[in-house]
């Protein structure tokens, strides 16, 4: 490894050799360490960081310009003590990923998401990168053989962006300490609070907040997200990342823009910037396609869901998690523990930051991790013309969200069939709604369908209820005689209808709100398919138990949220009128039987 630098690198007989020999040593590390044989608890590994292979040892890139920026910042950077710099070999693999080309020299991955449980190294990693950026061989140039040879950028621009100023500080505060006099002195680097300036001013690293209009139109070479489960419509969250998205895919040919995310787990129902990019991911993978084949890579380890979070286990699952973080006090009577067991700390805040988990608040309708268990969650799965179905939908006039669910008889599968999130101000296109209905009824066999309209009224009219009911009418006249009237949820008298379901009924909430502790009895059990689509997902993740009249309920955590359930809504209506059909016919042996859940 590289020498102390008391006096400096230009002292150094061949700054060449002593880059070969660092990368020497990080090639000997990578080939004396293996996974950890002792875990009692296995975690869950997302990315190629952790794969190993018995046989070929760690999974590594073909080309990599990762080798010259592990040899440039162990010669350029200092560590603790003044010490050389050094990655943790579990480091070293996540950069050589993070730096990897194709055969044309170009980023396999232009956004590379990091997740990993607090006190892991995020800030000092992010720091370490950042700080590479200004002069490393991190730009493909021409090929050395089957290497990849890299140059400095010469127009090299990093920002590290935060939705609060005070966020940033984590990672800018690094630097005095990471780049030595020496190394300012021969690149001419100057630290500020904010900036980090190199090379006559031409190459900088910069702290950017939560402004759009701060980060509209630059070109970075390389962006820094940090805690991205932060990052929500409230703060600005979503707009930054299109802001950045459209910068960063301008940049030149030849200087391709990496996007680098450092956060924790995400809160669930939050609609986070991280929770929409991790449902993003497992649709993909979920549907077969490789979620990388766009250019994200997702690196994570996460304790697997049934670790207990107990004093007992704790120091052996956040051991499994921690990865090379060994720095880590994961003793039993340490602070870790301590945290997990302070009665202050919610449990799914202690599973958030220290298992790595992405886990529900304790007011949560369901756990995440039922709804995505693969006994439940079923992509694969196709609606065939033909198939005999129920349908809830569940309509609002704005401000809320409009759905349509399908669940098929035979076996409960839940399919979205429609959805709708007006924009601010906006009013919900009934006509689309009505257009998914009518092609349900032309393709499917609907043997039930019910709606819950609001009670908000056309801006024409007086009376309320009139926004919805003129269409509910018209569905009542087009399909009551194709819809069976023993499951009609007003079947006689004056106001019967074949398709309107007033949810603030009483009659209603009997009905629905035991239907909602079935569902979650059933997604537990691992007796609730599902298609798999992110929002019925998120919605469901979303939903907050209530105390009803006639049970548990669900609603949003607040009027006002932007978290919406109204597809949570219609999975447990579509459920309870399915109940309510496969009930009421008997079980009949052979082809086409009806399974009913007890």
């Amino acid at each position: 490894m590289a020498q102390a630098r008391d006096a400096g690198p230009a002292f150094h007989p061949s700054r060449a050799a002593e880059y070969a020999e660092i990368e020497r040593w990080y090639r000997d590390l990578l080939d004396r360490t293996t996974p950890p044989t002792d875990l009692v608890w296995e975690p869950i590994k997302i990315g190629p960081t952790w794969q190993w292979d018995d046989e070929s040892g760690w999974l590594l890139p073909e080309a990599t310009l990762g080798w010259g920026f592990l040899s440039w910042t162990g010669y350029w950077l200092t560590g603790r003590g003044g010490k050389p710099w050094t990655w943790t070999a579990e480091q070293a693999r996540m950069l050589l990923w993070y730096y990897a080309v194709d055969t044309h020299g170009d980023s396999l991955f232009h956004t590379y998401r990091l997740q990993r449980l607090k006190g892991w190294g995020k800030d000092p990693t992010a720091s370490g990168i950042a700080a590479g950026s200004l002069h490393a061989p991190i730009v493909f140039d021409h090929w050395d053989g089957d290497r990849p040879v890299g140059r400095s950028d010469q127009e090299a621009w990093t920002q590290i962006l935060a939705v609060a100023l005070e966020q940033t500080k984590n990672t800018m505060k690094l630097f005095p300490g990471l780049i030595p006099q020496e190394t300012r002195d021969h690149y001419g680097i100057q630290i500020g609070k904010q900036n980090v300036w190199s090379d006559g001013d031409r190459r900088q690293i910069e702290a950017v907040t939560n402004s759009v209009l701060a980060i509209e139109g630059g070109r970075p070479k390389q962006v820094i997200r940090a805690e991205i489960q932060n990052w929500i419509s409230g703060n600005g969250g979503h707009e930054m990342v299109e802001a950045l998205e459209g910068n960063a895919a301008k940049a030149e040919l030849g200087a391709p823009a990496r996007i680098l995310d450092i956060f924790n787990a995400y809160r669930p129902g939050r609609d986070s910037v991280a929770e929409r990019a991790r449902v993003n991911y497992d649709d993909l993978e979920a549907a077969g396609i490789d979620p990388t084949a766009n250019g994200v890579c997702w690196d994570s380890l996460e304790a697997p869901p049934e670790a207990p979070l107990t004093a007992k286990d704790a120091p052996d699952v956040v051991r499994s998690v921690a990865g090379d973080a060994t720095w880590l006090d994961t003793r039993p009577n340490g602070r870790i523990v301590k945290s997990i067991l302070n009665p202050d700390n919610s449990t799914s805040e202690s599973r958030r930051k220290w298992y790595n988990q992405i886990t529900g608040a304790e007011d949560a309708w369901v756990d995440p991790r039922w709804v995505d268990s693969p006994e439940n969650r079923r992509p694969e799965e196709k609606l065939a013309d033909g198939e005999r179905v129920v349908l809830f939908g569940d309509g609002s006039k704005s401000g809320d969200d409009t759905g349509l669910v399908a669940i098929r008889v035979s076996d409960g599968m839940a399919f979205t069939l429609h959805h709708q999130h007006p924009a601010d101000g906006q009013l919900v296109d009934r006509a689309a709604l009505d257009a998914a209905v009518t092609v349900a009824f032309d393709k499917l066999k609907v043997v039930a369908f019910w709606f819950d309209p609001s009670h908000a009224k056309a801006d024409d009219q007086v009376e309320e209820d009139r926004f919805w009911w003129p269409l509910v009418d018209d569905w009542h006249r087009r399909y009551h005689r194709r819809l069976d009237k023993k499951f009609w949820p007003v079947k006689t008298g004056p106001k019967a209808h074949a398709v309107a379901f007033d949810m603030t009924t009483t009659a209603a909430q009997q009905l629905f709100q035991p239907a909602v502790t079935q569902l979650a009895d059933d997604l537990r059990e691992g007796r609730a398919p599902h298609h798999g689509g992110g929002t019925l997902r998120r919605h469901a993740k979303n939903a907050k138990r209530r105390e009803g009249r006639f049970g548990v309920t669900v609603g949003k955590e607040n009027r006002s949220s932007p978290r919406k359930i109204d597809l949570a809504v219609c999975w447990i209506g579509g459920r309870m009128l399915w109940r309510l059909v496969t009930m009421s016919r008997p079980k009949s042996p052979g082809k086409g039987r009806v399974v009913v859940h007890e």
